[in-house]
């Protein structure tokens, strides 16, 4: 936590005044489009790209060396990536990070859980957390996602991995939250965390470029959201958590606040660190500031795969400069979270949430 704040204090610089230089600490690696799902939020499976290899892959963590506290390593369904055990070896050993995040559909059940405990034993000093996607219960879920049997599988992977128990394993749920599940949502919710998950975290549906679900009639109002999400924040500020869950419970509820807020407002409600602190490399090695433009910023093939050379570029101070004129907004929680970690006020509230108020 020490070193997340002091490097708060050189991105806060390095927003406003342009330097030092520094090499983001939240890194989201799509390792492909490929899907099995054929979610009626997503259409990432409709899209195809010439996947970085896993050569290719170590010289981009090699660029990138000690920088990466935090890793996703997302898709598409990122399993069906044949090599993901490899790759996401090759990132602990070269880069050292502190966070692995993989996110699933959960359908592979036998190869989820089988890799899953490969990768855990390969990072012993990494937290790796696998979170499952459940958006509604049984047929429901099935429905969104529409693929038949898709929530007995999700809950047999959460279940077998829950049971692996290895100490740097933490398995959640992640629901997101649309038109298609926002009127059910509280009861979605309380049955899901009746399954005891490591963290169970939602996240709002909005149009990315990524996803190719621009234009798509997908989000609830904020009216339906502000309803489903406060029942949420409700139950947890309700339920007794000890030691790190007390903070990650009351970021939590900061991120829910701040989705509405920003939903509301429609801009930022505080500033964005995505092209300063956080960045996504995609399957064919274009490097965005995030998910929702994946505006390209430059291509890693075409620069020896040196991260930098692209990080440090004139196309990436123009972005930079872009979102602090807060020419964009939206409640990204992959960025938001990173947001929060460099925002005083946020933190004195999550401080003040965790160890004074709530809980004493």
């Amino acid at each position: 936590m020490i070193f997340l704040l002091i490097r708060s204090m050189g991105y806060w610089l390095m927003k406003h005044l342009g330097f030092p230089k520094l090499m983001p600490i939240n890194y989201t690696v799509s390792l492909l489009y490929t899907c099995n799902s054929r979610c009626s939020t997503c259409n990432i499976w409709k899209k195809s790209a010439k996947n970085l290899s896993l050569d290719e892959y170590r010289k981009i963590f090699k660029s990138l060396g000690r920088t990466p506290y935090w890793f996703t390593f997302s898709g598409g369904e990122p399993f069906l990536r044949q090599e993901i055990v490899q790759i996401v070896s090759l990132a602990y050993k070269i880069c050292h990070p502190r966070i692995i995040n993989i996110p699933t559909n959960g359908l592979l059940v036998k190869t989820i859980v089988e890799k899953t405990e490969e990768i855990a034993k390969a990072c012993p000093k990494a937290q790796l957390i696998i979170n499952i996607s459940i958006d509604g219960i049984e047929e429901q879920h099935d429905q969104i996602r529409n693929v038949p049997g898709n929530s007995k599988k999700a809950i047999s992977t959460f279940n077998k991995l829950k049971a692996l128990k290895l100490n740097n394993l933490s398995v959640g749920i992640h629901t997101v939250v649309s038109k298609f599940n926002v009127e059910t949502f509280p009861s979605i919710s309380n049955q899901l965390m009746r399954l005891k998950p490591d963290s169970y975290i939602t996240e709002f549906a909005e149009e990315r470029v990524e996803l190719d679900t621009i234009g798509a009639d997908i989000s609830p109002s904020l009216i339906e959201y502000k309803s489903a999400i406060d029942h949420l924040i409700h139950r947890i500020k309700n339920d007794k958590f000890k030691g790190m869950n007390k903070i990650t419970q009351a970021f939590r509820i900061e991120y829910y606040n701040l989705v509405k807020k920003t939903l509301r407002d429609q801009t930022q409600v505080i500033p964005c660190y995505a092209a300063v602190s956080s960045a996504q490399i995609s399957p064919d090695g274009d490097i965005w500031s995030c998910c929702i433009k994946a505006k390209t910023l430059g291509r890693l093939r075409k620069v020896d795969y040196n991260f930098k050379a692209i990080w440090y570029s004139a196309e990436a101070e123009l972005e930079r400069r872009s979102i602090h004129k807060k020419e964009c907004w939206c409640p990204l929680a992959n960025a938001a979270y990173t947001n929060m970690l460099m925002d005083f006020p946020t933190l004195l509230r999550v401080f003040y949430r965790s160890f004074i108020k709530w809980w004493s």
